[in-house]
């Protein structure tokens, strides 16, 4: 695990190694084993190294035999020892045993068609001197980082934006657009990222980029599922053994290993299938309060034999470490519980540099509770089109408060309006009254409906547990999910590994029908019965919790005066109606609403424009 940087130029000018110290120390916690730098006349390439494998001779950028393909790489390919014997049996030579000179060969090999042999996490670039051209990839999933910025005279990328923002003449502009969308999903959706003029390369998706500043990107894989009506065992016993085999795989390192352990099926099944093979550290925190998830989780590990750590979070604890998370998450995410996963990951790095975690498997077998919504739905999307546009007018009528109000509207309103993902803090008419911009933007940008429809116009053959399946896959968990697990864990140098994320057990959940996903009354309900023997009893059908975080009564008491004292003074009122958030608050504290999430949404906004557009934590690097 690593952080990348660099520039291509689109002149002869050779970039200077005083900018890239800069673009590669700002990133100093991706990797603080080692760096290094490669440079000649219009490319630079910088790097940061957390050792994990190959500790010796894994330094980068590296090069093949005749130096003529460079790279740099961030992430972990597991199954880079098969390529290795492969690519031998080709006749190509190696000078070390890690897995970034194997895409180098892989590429040599292949040309860009190398990132479809690769299983794991990447972000990468490399350069090739013959085709004096560019070439970068993400992973499938989103898993890694990657951030560019392409002007006339340049090409910048790197693992972190602050990394990018270090370069030469590089200024930082709010992408309007971004916050926007921002107030509804609760996080940037690809490729924009709050910046203006920064953007992030999509999951699944490679970059070329010329000598002469010519750039396209295209889509190498695509998370589509396509379900098959098999017996329900045949699944039970291929989601066991590609589990089983994407955790072996997700064990190879250097280094020691541990588990994030909470409350629920997903980390408990990667800790029981690690504890299977060998000695493992578990690590979990919780809050104060009937849903600590320690108590749970410590019982779990009790049930598993793991050697375990847990941390209650006082509330303290969590408002003191925001504006670290902060500077290191790049970009605003609301989500409460980056908080929470930035002190497991602290708790876990005193033990161990590389740790297994639960991210994705709600995305891959349908974990999440509104999943559960289509078949709840069903009686009143049967009615004929006429009768549910005059239902959803008469709800509309109904004051808010009413007791099944949100159910008429949810049932009578099509899912490609109603669902976005798993977030949904502001409406676009909230918006309305709390931005303080031109209303013609607000009816003008690409808004968040408007950016579900692109995938939900390549689903239109699917059922709708499937469709919004899919819908997260390509939004919720790049942009919140994977993002937050990314900054938070890389903040402390400790590597997490998603073994769920894996392209081998995807394609088996991809083939599985919904009928066998939401049954039984519950959600991921194939995956709980695969599981049966391998995960503790009381575990199994454990409702899921996430990272509980007491927002709504911590906004009552004289935290919700704190969180308001920093709104008002973080200089957001040229975007923000300030006044509006006030009277969320109070009304939050008078029992009229639950403005908590809302509240919290611009309050990290907030923060982040206190971090990177007032307090300026790293200044652009010249080289004149």
């Amino acid at each position: 695990m690593c952080g990348i940087t660099g520039v291509l130029y689109f002149e002869d000018r050779e970039p200077s190694q005083h900018m890239l110290q800069a673009m590669t120390d700002v990133i100093e916690h991706r990797g603080p084993n080692d760096s290094g730098f490669w440079t000649e006349n219009r490319i630079g390439l910088g790097f940061r190294r957390l050792s994990i494998i190959d500790l010796a001779a894994g330094h980068q950028p590296l090069c093949n035999e005749d130096e003529t393909v460079w790279i740099v790489f961030n992430g972990e390919i597991y199954n880079y020892k098969s390529l290795r014997s492969m690519l031998t049996d080709r006749g190509h030579i190696f000078r070390t045993s890690s897995d970034t000179e194997v895409i180098v060969h892989l590429y040599e090999e292949f040309g860009e068609d190398c990132v479809k042999h690769l299983r794991g996490m990447f972000g990468f670039v490399i350069w090739d001197r013959k085709k004096k051209q560019l070439f970068g990839a993400r992973d499938h999933f989103g898993i890694k980082p990657f951030y560019y910025h392409l002007s006339g005279r340049q090409f910048l990328f790197g693992s972190e934006i602050k990394s990018i923002l270090s370069a030469e003449g590089m200024n930082r502009l709010i992408h309007t657009d971004s916050l926007m969308n921002y107030l509804t999903f609760q996080y940037v959706p690809e490729p924009n990222t709050m910046f203006e003029g920064i953007q992030k390369l999509p999951p699944g998706h490679f970059v070329k980029v010329t000598y002469d500043g010519d750039m396209t990107i295209e889509r190498y894989w695509d998370p589509m599922f396509d379900p098959i009506d098999r017996p329900f065992d045949e699944y039970v016993e291929q989601i066991r053994a590609a589990l089983e085999d994407s955790v072996k795989h997700h064990l190879v390192s250097d280094v020691e290993r541990g588990c994030f352990l909470s409350s629920g099926i997903d980390s408990t099944a990667i800790a029981a299938q690690m504890k299977r093979i060998e000695p493992i550290r578990t690590f979990s925190v919780g809050f104060e309060g009937a849903n600590n998830e320690t108590i749970i989780a410590r019982q779990t590990a009790e049930a598993l034999g793991t050697e375990h750590y847990e941390k209650v979070i006082t509330k303290d604890d969590y408002f003191a470490s925001l504006p670290k998370a902060i500077w290191h998450q790049d970009e605003p995410i609301a989500d409460p519980s980056a908080i929470a996963l930035y002190h497991v990951a602290e708790l876990a790095r005193k033990h161990v540099t590389v740790t297994l975690s639960g991210e994705g498997a709600d995305e891959l077998f349908g974990g999440y509770r509104i999943y559960n919504e289509p078949n709840s739905l069903r009686s009143l999307e049967r009615l004929p089109l006429p009768l549910r546009r005059m239902i959803n007018r008469m709800a509309r009528m109904l004051p808010s408060s009413m007791y099944g109000r949100n159910f008429l509207l949810r049932g009578t309103t099509p899912l490609e309006e109603r669902f976005l993902g798993n977030a949904k803090i502001f409406t676009e008419s909230m918006k309305s009254e709390i931005l303080r911009l031109d209303d013609e933007m607000l009816r003008q940008y690409k808004n968040p409906q408007q950016i579900a429809s692109e995938f939900y116009a390549k689903t239109k053959h699917q059922d709708p547990v499937t469709r919004m399946q899919y819908i997260d896959m390509n939004l919720w968990m790049p942009g919140d999910i994977l993002m937050k697990a990314d900054k938070m864990t890389m903040a402390h140098s400790l590597e997490l590994r998603v073994p769920f994320l894996d392209k081998e057990l995807f394609e088996v959940a991809r083939r599985i029908p919904a009928k066998y996903r939401i049954a039984g009354g519950t959600t991921k309900y194939i995956f709980r019965k695969a599981m049966e023997g391998i995960v503790p009893d009381p575990i199994l059908n454990r409702p899921k919790l996430g990272f509980p975080v007491p927002l709504r009564d911590w906004m009552k008491d004289n935290t919700g005066t704190m969180i308001m004292e920093q709104i008002q003074a973080s200089g957001i009122e040229d975007y923000i109606n300030i006044k509006a958030v006030e009277e969320m608050l109070h009304k939050h504290r008078n029992g009229q609403g639950d403005y908590a999430r809302r509240i919290w949404t611009i309050y990290i906004f907030a923060l982040w424009h206190v971090t990177y557009m007032e307090d300026v934590p790293q200044k652009a690097v010249l080289t004149h």
